[in-house]
């Protein structure tokens, strides 16, 4: 082999295991990962607040847990939704990937809608992040650091998918071209499993 060979073989860049749509999802994977320690510190200091309390109110007396258990049903359909949305478009079913699309964005925002009437019904209560006139006044700052925190998610998340929802009208996605679906899917499906976590801790336990 010549010397121009052998310095052409020792230049040249290896190639990348990772392709522009694989990056795409590493990328939400990470940034995943990190809210996922947000979020799980966030529960572990309400677990540590909750045991060193000797006043904390029983959940169940002070929140609608029935209104919860009805909001946590609608994130579960739209996550379902969000499945059938991949599904379609995977199969080239662009009125499919359009309609399901637009059911999940509609559950987030009936979601964030019954969030609201349930702060502010609580709020007439007299509960405020820094008050509660149940118990501990740490129940009512953690409840609302927690429920806020996630519906900042779930707003972003109906935000994000709308602008998805948006492309697909265009007719940018196809049954080769769909990873932005995917990939707003893996957000989507995490705010929901955040969420069964939170309401399992939070209005349940």
């Amino acid at each position: 082999m010549s010397e121009a060979a052998v310095m052409h073989a020792a230049v040249e860049p290896a190639e990348s295991p990772l392709t522009p749509e694989s990056w795409g999802k590493l990328g939400m994977w990470v940034f995943l990962a990190g809210d996922a320690m947000s979020f799980g510190g966030l529960i572990v200091g309400y677990g540590i607040l909750r045991n060193g309390s000797s006043n904390w109110p029983v959940p169940s007396h002070v929140l609608g847990i029935n209104l919860t258990a009805f909001m946590t049903f609608l994130l579960i359909c739209s996550s379902v939704t969000m499945v059938l949305s991949l599904s379609a478009i995977k199969r080239g079913d662009q009125s499919g990937l359009k309609k399901f699309l637009f059911l999940t964005v509609l559950g987030g925002a009936a979601f964030l809608g019954l969030q609201v009437y349930e702060w502010t019904h609580l709020i007439e209560r007299g509960m405020t992040i820094t008050g509660n006139p149940f118990g501990a006044a740490l129940f009512g700052t953690t409840f609302f650091v927690l429920t806020g925190f996630h519906g900042c998610h779930v707003f972003g998340g109906v935000v994000y998918l709308s602008c998805v929802l948006v492309q697909a009208l265009r007719g940018r996605f196809g049954e080769q071209h769909h990873n932005e679906v995917e990939i707003a899917g893996l957000y989507w499906h995490f705010v929901d499993l955040v969420w069964i976590l939170i309401f399992t801790f939070v209005y349940l336990v």
